[in-house]
């Protein structure tokens, strides 16, 4: 079978260069009802969030979207000052501590170690209109790997929902095939409850006809049947496609649901409820796969 299904789980990064700096772009994405981009990017790239949203709005449907951009600026360079607030303050705790606590002081290498001690003052200018296209082609790289992986992952997963669409055709197989939906079977317990209102009092001819009909609508369930083998041939149908079928394949899932009920309520046999109750534990096992699928 070929598939072009997509999950909605994935994780994907590219790298670039820019001068003597490194782009790098990571990309990570799990299971959402829509499509949902969360950016964080590095210092002086706030002008990049929305071209960035955009180009992965357009390369993906559904999926809650962690987008990181982080620019390490190898050959940056720039002044190293002592920020005096900071080393008042410690040097004031060391102090306290000191009448307190019978230890050495510390050394100055491992105070200037101290976060907030020394401050590097880097240049962030860049610029921008020469960063615009090598970071958006690092973008749509991490974008395309990202959409390779959410494929792969989709294939996985029509695979396993495959083999549990299989699973379901052989119940309904069998349930059709039980030997209750006989029409000897179905005459005699028809015939059994028929008796059983003629027992009550009071009851006429035509209320006993209505009951009657009504009792023997109940014991069919071919149209159940028919509709699980048409959603089995949907459901099929969608996973050998390719493109965001996530929710028509979760509301195909909804229908087996109820079309499961629907038999089990009807059965008028012990092991016919059997297969029905089979069938409602792989359509849910079915329905968590399908929260997977773009």
């Amino acid at each position: 079978m070929t598939c072009r299904i997509a999950s909605m789980t994935g994780y994907a990064r590219a790298d670039a260069m820019f001068g003597p700096a490194r782009l790098r772009v990571e990309l990570k994405s799990v299971n959402g009802r829509g499509l949902d981009i969360r950016t964080r990017l590095a210092p002086g790239l706030d002008a990049f969030d929305i071209p960035i949203r955009q180009a992965l709005g357009q390369a993906l449907s559904r999926g809650s979207v962690n987008a990181a951009v982080t620019l390490d600026r190898q050959g940056a360079t720039g002044a190293v000052s002592v920020n005096p607030a900071a080393l008042e303050t410690i040097l004031a705790a060391i102090s306290t501590l000191a009448e307190r606590v019978d230890a050495s002081r510390p050394s100055l290498d491992g105070i200037l170690a101290l976060p907030g001690v020394l401050v590097v003052e880097e240049n962030r200018d860049l610029d921008e209109e020469g960063l615009e296209p090598v970071l958006m082609a690092a973008v749509r790289e991490a974008s395309a790997a990202l959409q390779q992986s959410r494929l792969e992952e989709g294939a996985r997963i029509a695979e396993t929902l495959s083999r549990q669409l299989d699973t379901i055709a052989e119940l309904v197989t069998r349930a059709d095939a039980h030997p209750s939906r006989s029409r000897d079977a179905i005459s005699a317990r028809l015939a059994q409850q028929v008796e059983a209102l003629r027992q009550e009092a009071d009851i006429s001819p035509d209320r006993l006809a209505q009951e009657a009909l009504v009792l023997a609508t109940k014991a069919d369930i071919q149209e159940e049947i028919d509709r699980l083998r048409a959603h089995i041939a949907g459901a099929r149908a969608l996973l050998s496609g390719s493109g965001a079928v996530g929710r028509r394949l979760d509301f195909l899932a909804q229908e087996f649901n109820r079309e499961a009920n629907t038999l089990c309520s009807k059965s008028n046999a012990v092991e016919l409820t059997a297969i029905g109750l089979d069938l409602k534990a792989v359509i849910d096992q079915l329905r968590e796969q399908v929260q997977n699928i773009e």
